[in-house]
Formats: structure tokens, sequence, C-alpha cells
């Protein structure tokens, strides 16, 4: 199971296929939308709309906190764990995947989103610690990846969020884009 598991990581971690991957990103997302539209249920509209909003509200309030490259995250949603944009695209997604009301296809999507947010945030400490050296290894030291740890938070901290990196990082357009989908599945369904 061990040597699977690996292999599924090392299948993640190939430069070859994520360049491939990425090159392709757009057709591919393409795709898997149509498809995804032929599965979704009206009946399951509401609950994959809020699950997505949960994870397009912590994806804004990261885009409001991230200043990328210039200082480290450690404000905002990135009080809490150290990752949370990844997490807010999950339920984003999810939210999409929720709409076919197939458990299977939910559980599918996590899966394969695991193995992706776990691979991709490994490779980026790596970059973080380059960057921001010392800083980073202390904020690793408090705040856990994905999972809150039970600890007193520095409220003033949670709180922050800045227009000027909400509109820096295209929160906005990430918004609308987000709106403007459930809008359009929203028509095609009913």
């Amino acid at each position: 199971m061990a040597s699977i598991i690996e292999r599924i990581h090392n299948l993640f971690n190939d430069p070859e296929i994520r360049t491939k991957l990425l090159t392709y990103r757009w057709p591919l997302a393409v795709a898997a939308l149509l498809l995804l539209s032929f599965l979704m249920k009206a009946q399951y509209f509401w609950l994959g709309l809020c699950i997505s909003l949960v994870g397009e509200a912590l994806q804004v309030w990261c885009f409001a906190s991230l200043n990328k490259k210039k200082e480290l995250a450690a404000r905002g949603p990135y009080v809490v764990v150290r990752n949370p944009m990844y997490i807010g695209r999950y339920f984003l997604i999810l939210g999409a995947v929720a709409i076919t009301g197939s458990f299977f296809l939910m559980l599918l999507f996590s899966v394969v989103y695991y193995f992706y947010m776990v691979n991709r945030v490994e490779r980026e400490e790596v970059v973080l610690g380059e960057i921001f050296g010392e800083a980073y290894e202390d904020y690793c030291q408090q705040t856990n990846r994905f999972i809150p740890a039970w600890r007193e938070l520095d409220r003033e901290a949670i709180r922050y969020f800045r227009w000027d990196l909400f509109f820096k990082n295209n929160a906005h357009l990430n918004l609308i884009a987000v709106l403007a989908g459930y809008l359009i599945v929203y028509i095609w369904l009913f």
C-alpha cells in the first residue's frame, strides 16, 4: 500500500506531467466543466452553491491577505492555517462537483485534490523557506499546514483584510467568475 501511495506522489511531482497539465489546464478545465454540466442535477444546486461560496469567501479573504513573495503571509486566514487558499479552492470546486449529487465523484475529487494539494504545498514550502528564511521556519512551527491547532489566536491578525491586495491579486475577477459561472449553471438547470 505504501508503494502505491508513493507512486501516486511521484506522479504528482513528475515535471513532465506537471508541465503538460499546466500547458493544457484551460482546455482540460473546460472539458471537465462541460462533462460536469451534463451530470448536474437541479435538486443539488443550492447545496453546491453554498459549499462553493464558503470556499470562495475563504479564497477572497486569502487574496486580500497575500502580498506574494514580498511579505510573509501570516495574517488573515493564514493565522489559522498555512495554506487556506488550497482549502478554499477545495470547497469551491467541491461545491460544483456536489451539484451532480454523486458521492463517488465527490470522493474521487477529494482524493485527487488531496494528492495535488499536499505535493504542491511541499514544493511551495521549499520556495517560501528560501525567500523568508527563519521567519518562515518560525511561522511553520506555530501554524499547521491544513488543520487549525488548538491555541490562542491573535484576533487582530485574523481580521486582516486589505482592499489593495484584494484588487492586486484579482480577487474581484475571481469572485465575478464564480458568480457568473453559478448564474450560468442556474440558467442551465432551471
